[in-house]
């Protein structure tokens, strides 16, 4: 068995989690009204969700962030947005909808509904919504101690 450094091991725990919270709460995913959230470029909207203290401590599973956030990015049919670098560690969840994204590293990749990957800071990802409906994006912002 190859050996799992802390940060993929970090990431893992915190994907798996928010993939079975979400598959427990079918009530999860929001539909968003066209004008709610902050506009980040025509046809993507920023929808503010959660926002907590990391759990610190002895029994701490996300050492060396101070924060957490959650927010949902709403992408109407069709939209293409480019994010040039990520502000933060984050893992990442389709709620709803089909996209395609590429971190620009030679692997494109399609998401659909409840799927699930990470984006590490300062990293791209262009993000295109292939579906016909919009799509959601529920990110958990890891912000750093």
């Amino acid at each position: 068995m190859s050996e799992i450094d802390r940060r993929s091991a970090l990431m893992f725990c915190v994907a798996t989690a928010g993939t079975a919270l979400v598959a427990t709460n079918p009530t999860v995913a929001q539909p968003y009204r066209p004008d709610e959230g902050k506009e980040l470029a025509p046809g993507v909207r920023l929808v503010e969700v959660s926002e907590r203290e990391a759990m610190h401590g002895r029994d701490s599973v996300l050492p060396g962030y101070k924060r957490i956030k959650v927010f949902d990015i709403v992408f109407q049919p069709k939209v293409r947005h480019k994010d040039d670098a990520m502000r933060n560690d984050m893992v990442c969840q389709c709620v709803d909808g089909e996209m395609r994204l590429d971190h620009r590293d030679g692997h494109p990749f399609t998401v659909k509904k409840n799927d699930v990957w990470t984006c590490v800071k300062g990293e791209p990802e262009d993000t295109e919504n292939i579906g016909n409906g919009p799509a959601i994006m529920r990110v958990i912002n890891l912000m750093p101690a």
